[in-house]
């Protein structure tokens, strides 16, 4: 019996020795441990809607292969050639060398243009026969058949741009990944949309760059809150040349104009319209023929409508007899069916939650599937279809899983979706459109994974001060937690409107594993303006930036202090852009709170920040000078007590550091001490060296200020 038991308690004492603690080096240097994650499935394409390509292993030690999936069966056959590379006609492609134009097809190039101008943003229309481009601001064509190159516009100048957009379009209206493009072509291939900018009126704002023996002064058309914006027209043209025939708008209203899309016939161009305000759109039904415009739709709102989002707003359905618009008027996005002449149809969603995108519409069965956070929790997201009527709203993903990537099959049959939680690794499977699983592919978790200490991790909810919200927090403990002990706690955010970092899904990083070891609480946090609790929750913004996120921030930093966990003397919080905006109000708005702070790349007073996206939601400094007091981190850097680290790239062209020299200015006049360190030439965000640099200087900050012990050797890179 003693033997017996003996035994028994070995065999225990065995299987809890099997949990190991990380490799310290391998930490250090960043590195994953051997089978403690495996790759998941690379998803190429889908060849069909019982077929699709994906790249995997097919066991942990075999080669990556590119693999056909049969959904129904789940058979696995090694793609061939003709799959992988298909035979088919050369693909004609336009590609600059030397800023000159060449067509490239198959293994031939051919020259088309040839003069030292740069030629950007080269765009086939539909039916191939030309190509449009900007050059020096002007809009220009080129003639595949006639083999000639057409100026379309000539009053192109520094400040008067056709087809390129302004710098405030490009970074808060259109997006990065336009690339500066304002040309649309029609789907016919016979007239060009493009916008016209005057720049004329806008400020110059100067970046320095100290290069060479002399530095340069390198200036951009940066309007800031208040100051005036570019004027805008819309204008048509044929890619043949010709008189350009202008939307009936007037250039001189204050006003923005939002990405555009053509009908699918080409008859008339959809236009969303917004005034400098931001609270009343439009959309017009603008005809290239005459530019005359027909309004479909009209919203108002209190608080603002993003201009930003137009793109996702209006989905044309039914080859141009129907549409879709998304909007937030009732405190959260959802989706309403409207005929192509703007007479309301009905809702097809309603409720508090937020529609977040469409994934796909199959307009034969007229059901739309739809991507959505907060049906089932506000901190994970989910697939659903419901009829275009409203009705059969069905959810298609499974479980408590956060869905944060779903790929649609052609003929939306089947929906790949990759999924976790805080506890649960990611993992990927296939379901149908009835929402059944068909079949799991795979799980980044490895076979060593299991028999390692992770660090715990968890989501909690904490109650807001007004007793509104349940705020959400995810939480990385310290190993090894002595009860009784306080922590230094590291916040990571980023804080703006509709900017959430806190969702129900698995992390890990040995960065993280490795301050947990260390004795770090490591949380992030999600204020009510942050995306969980729709427009409602973010309107609360409006006017008053800074303010409902530092008291929210308070509250959830302060529930980790009364539960005896936190270090009240060692509360850091950390973040760049806005998430640098946060961390400066944080110790000076804050300050009786939150002891430290690394800031990078920050806005420190909002009237120094560009029109479009400030005046959103803060209206002009005239409109609303409290706000701008109140949401001004000069105006409380009286506060300051605790170690302010500031950083900064010389030539941040986005957030300038006009900001972080105004607030070292203050600090000094002020006596207060802070940390500093710019980065020549650095942009917003830099790589290289100076990356690594930077990642450097924010561990040793950690190590002097919160952990108070000297980094060990080899975690510096």
């Amino acid at each position: 019996m003693k033997k017996t038991l003996l035994l028994l308690c070995l065999a225990s004492t065995a299987v809890f020795a099997q949990k190991k603690d990380f490799d310290e080096k391998e930490l250090m240097s960043g590195k994953t441990p051997k089978n403690f994650t495996q790759p998941l499935p690379i998803i190429q394409r889908w060849l069909d809607d019982e077929r699709v390509l994906v790249t995997q292993k097919l066991s942990p030690e075999a080669e990556t292969k590119s693999m056909i999936l049969e959904v129904s069966s789940g058979k696995m056959t090694e793609a061939s050639e003709e799959i992988l590379r298909p035979k088919a006609k050369p693909v004609k492609t336009i590609i600059s060398k030397n800023n000159n134009l060449f067509l490239k097809s198959g293994d031939t190039e051919t020259q088309l243009t040839n003069d030292p101008a740069e030629e950007k943003n080269a765009m086939f229309s539909p039916d191939s026969s030309y190509i449009a481009y900007t050059k020096e601001n002007n809009l220009y064509s080129y003639d595949f058949k006639a083999k000639k190159e057409i100026k379309l516009t000539t009053d192109g100048t520094k400040t008067t741009l056709n087809g390129y957009a302004t710098w405030v379009y490009w970074e808060e209206i259109f997006g990065r990944p336009t690339r500066f493009r304002a040309f649309w072509w029609s789907p016919d291939s016979k007239k060009i949309a493009y916008m016209r900018f005057d720049e004329s009126k806008t400020m110059m704002f100067p970046l320095y760059s100290s290069e060479g023996q002399h530095g340069f002064i390198e200036e951009t058309r940066y309007p800031k809150s208040g100051d005036p914006n570019p004027e805008a027209k819309v204008g048509f043209v044929s890619p043949a040349g010709g008189k350009t025939t202008w939307a009936a708008f007037n250039e001189k209203d204050e006003q923005y104009f939002g990405w555009p899309k053509w009908l699918p016939d080409g008859s008339g161009l959809m236009l969303q319209w917004i005034n400098r305000g931001n609270d009343n759109l439009k959309l017009y039904n603008v005809s290239p023929k005459d530019g005359s415009k027909k309004e479909l739709y009209n919203e108002t709102q209190k608080s603002w409508i993003g201009i930003d989002e137009a793109d996702e707003r209006l989905t044309i359905m039914d080859g141009g007899k129907e549409m879709m618009i998304i909007s937030d008027k009732t405190g959260w996005k959802q989706l309403y069916l409207y005929d192509i002449n703007g007479k309301f149809i009905n809702n097809i969603t309603e409720g508090k939650y937020t529609v977040k995108n469409v994934e796909g519409i199959d307009q034969k069965n007229r059901v739309v599937y739809f991507y959505a956070r907060g049906i089932e929790s506000t901190a994970r997201f989910d697939l659903y279809k419901v009829g275009f009527d409203g009705k059969g709203l069905k959810r298609l993903t499974f479980g408590a899983f956060n869905n944060r990537n779903i790929n649609a099959s052609p003929n939306l049959k089947y929906f790949i979706t990759t999924y976790s939680n805080i506890n649960t690794p990611t993992s990927m499977a296939i379901v149908d459109n009835e929402g059944k699983i068909v079949r799991e592919l795979g799980s980044i978790k490895g076979a060593e994974m299991d028999n390692y200490n992770l660090a715990k991790t968890e989501l909690l909810r904490v109650k807001s001060d007004d007793g509104i919200y349940d705020l959400p927090m995810t939480i990385t403990y310290p190993q090894n937690m002595v009860a009784g002990k306080k922590y230094p706690v590291l916040v990571s955010i980023y804080g703006g409107p509709d900017a959430g970092t806190v969702y129900d899904q698995w992390t890990w990083s040995a960065r993280q594993q490795w301050y947990a070891k260390e004795g770090i609480i490591q949380v992030a946090l999600d204020h009510r303006a942050s995306g969980h609790f729709g427009k409602e929750g973010v309107a609360y913004m409006h006017r008053n930036l800074g303010y409902w996120e530092m008291q929210d921030y308070k509250t959830l930093v302060k529930s980790l202090i009364d539960k005896g966990i936190a270090d009240p003397t060692k509360i850091c919080i950390t973040g760049f852009s806005y998430g640098g905006y946060m961390s400066c109000y944080a110790l000076t708005y804050g300050s009786d709170v939150f002891t430290h702070g690394m800031a990078g790349g920050s806005v420190v007073d909002w009237s120094l920040y560009d029109s479009a996206y400030t005046e959103r939601y803060m209206d002009t400094p005239a409109e609303n000078p409290e706000g701008y007091k109140s949401a001004n981190v000069l105006t409380h850097t009286s506060k300051l007590k605790g170690v302010l680290q500031i950083v900064h790239g010389t030539m941040d062209d986005n957030v300038h550091m006009q900001n972080s020299i105004q607030l070292i200015s203050k600090l000094q006049d002020e006596k207060k001490n802070f940390e500093f360190m710019l980065y020549p030439n650095g942009r917003h965000g830099w790589g290289g060296n100076k990356g690594v640099h930077f990642d450097n200087l924010k561990t040793q900050f950690i190590y002097k200020h919160l952990l108070e012990k000297p980094i060990p050797e080899g975690l510096l890179r």
